[in-house]
C-alpha cells in the first residue's frame, strides 16, 4: 500500500483546489513544488503590510456563481474593482476601450453615437483588407489607425517580442468596445482580492495535506511516484515526456520589485505602458489591491521575456506547429495509467483564476466518480 493517495505535483491554484477536495473526500495528499513556497503564480511576498504579486498581477474576477462561493467560503475577498489605465507618449486613457478612452482620444466625441461613427470612420479607410493577413491588418479592420498605433501597437509588439506584420491574426480576434463611461475592465458580476493576501487561500486550500517546497518532481521522479497510488501533474506537459516530441513554446515575463518610500507612486494598481520605447508592458503598484494605507509603497515592472530553460514559463504561444505539438503530447499522456494532467502548463493553454478552480473541480469530480470509496 502506498504512503499516499495522490502525489500532487505543483502548489500552484489548480494543484491546491484538487488537494483541498481530495482531503475533504477522505483521501491523503503529497504536495510538492519546485518553488521556495506554494501558490504557483498567485504567490504574494509581505513587504511590511503590502501583498506584493510576486508573478504578476492576479485580480479573481467570474461570472461563476459556483466558483465565487467556493473561494469566499475559505477566505473573505474585498470590493477591488479592476480599472487600468493605459499610458502613451505622457498621455493617460481608460482601459478598457470606453466613453473615457474615446473622449481622451478624440475630444469631440462625447456620446456613444459619436463614438461608433468615429470608429466606423477609423475602420473604413482600411476597408480594402478583405483577408487580414497578419496582427496588424486585423487590428487596423477592426478598431482604425488611431487606436491601433497609440494602445495596441506597442503594447502587443512587447508582450510577443515580434513585429505586429510578423503576428498571425487570430491573436486579435476582436477589440472589445464599451459605449458607456465604465472603467470597470471585466465584464464579470463576481471580482475582488482576498483580504490578507492569496497566500490566505493558498494556506486554506492546503490544510490538511503534507506539502514540501523546494523539490524538483523531474529530477525525484522515481522515489516520488511510489509514494501514491495516483500522480497529479501540473507542470509542462512537453518536460514530462523529455520533450520527446520536441519543445512547446512559452512568452516569458520578468519583475523587478522596488519599495519607495512615499505613500503613492501613481494613483492606481495597474497601468499599462503602450509605447515601444518603454521597454516594460505594465507598472503595478500593489497596495491599491487591498486599498492600503502604508506610509510606503511597493511597485513592479513587468517585462515581457523570452521563455527559454530555467525561465517561468506564462503564455503559450498557441500557433499551428504548437497546438499540434501539443495534441501529440495530450494524446501521450492519455496513455499513462494513475497519472492526471491538469492546469495551464499541462493543458498548454492561458487560463483566468476562476477557470482553474473550475477545471480543478471538473477534474476532481470526474476521477472521484471512477476511484474507490476513501480508505
Amino acid at each position: 500500500m502506498c504512503q499516499y493517495d495522490y502525489l500532487i505535483v505543483g502548489a500552484g491554484l489548480f494543484g491546491s483546489v484538487f488537494a483541498h477536495e481530495a482531503h475533504r473526500a477522505g483521501k491523503k495528499c503529497l504536495v510538492i513544488d519546485k518553488r521556495p513556497q506554494t501558490g504557483g503564480n498567485i504567490y504574494c511576498e509581505d513587504i511590511d503590510g503590502i501583498h506584493v504579486h510576486t508573478y504578476g498581477a492576479h485580480i479573481f474576477h467570474t461570472d461563476n456563481k459556483e466558483v465565487w462561493h467556493y473561494v469566499n467560503r475559505l477566505v473573505e475577498f474585498n470590493h477591488y474593482i479592476n480599472s487600468p489605465l493605459a499610458h502613451y507618449h505622457d498621455e493617460l486613457y481608460n482601459l478598457p476601450f470606453n466613453m473615457n478612452t474615446f473622449h481622451q482620444l478624440w475630444k469631440e466625441v462625447r456620446t456613444p453615437a459619436e463614438a461608433k461613427a468615429k470608429i466606423e470612420e477609423q475602420r473604413s479607410a482600411y476597408a480594402y483588407i478583405t483577408e487580414p493577413a497578419n496582427l496588424e491588418e486585423q487590428a487596423l479592420t477592426l478598431c482604425g489607425k488611431d487606436i491601433y498605433e497609440r494602445l495596441i501597437k506597442g503594447y502587443t509588439e512587447k508582450q510577443w517580442g515580434r513585429p505586429a506584420k510578423e503576428l498571425p491574426a487570430f491573436i486579435i480576434r476582436r477589440v472589445p468596445f464599451r459605449f458607456t463611461y465604465n472603467n470597470n475592465y471585466f465584464n464579470d458580476p463576481y471580482q475582488g482580492i482576498p483580504i490578507g493576501g492569496y497566500n490566505l487561500l493558498t494556506e486554506r486550500l492546503l490544510k490538511g495535506c503534507d506539502v514540501r517546497t523546494g523539490v524538483d518532481y523531474m529530477v525525484h521522479r522515481a522515489e516520488l511516484d511510489v509514494l501514491a497510488d495516483t500522480v497529479l501533474y501540473t507542470g509542462c506537459i512537453d518536460e514530462y515526456f523529455d520533450y520527446c516530441f520536441g519543445r512547446l513554446e512559452y512568452r516569458s515575463l520578468r519583475f523587478e520589485h522596488k519599495r519607495l518610500e512615499i505613500e503613492d507612486f501613481q494613483g492606481n494598481a495597474v497601468v499599462n505602458y503602450c509605447e515601444s520605447e518603454v521597454p516594460y508592458t505594465r507598472l503595478i503598484e500593489h497596495k491599491h489591491f487591498e486599498f492600503g494605507q502604508q506610509p510606503h509603497t511597493v511597485i513592479t515592472y513587468e517585462f515581457p521575456d523570452l521563455f527559454e530553460p530555467g525561465k517561468e514559463p506564462y503564455y503559450p504561444i498557441n500557433d499551428y506547429r504548437n497546438n499540434q505539438l501539443f495534441q501529440q503530447y495530450q494524446k501521450l499522456a492519455q496513455t499513462k495509467k494513475n497519472v492526471l494532467f491538469g492546469g495551464r502548463l499541462a493543458q498548454y493553454t492561458y487560463a483566468d483564476m476562476d477557470d482553474t478552480v473550475a477545471a480543478a473541480l471538473d477534474l476532481w469530480k470526474t476521477h472521484a466518480s471512477k476511484s474507490v470509496s476513501p480508505k
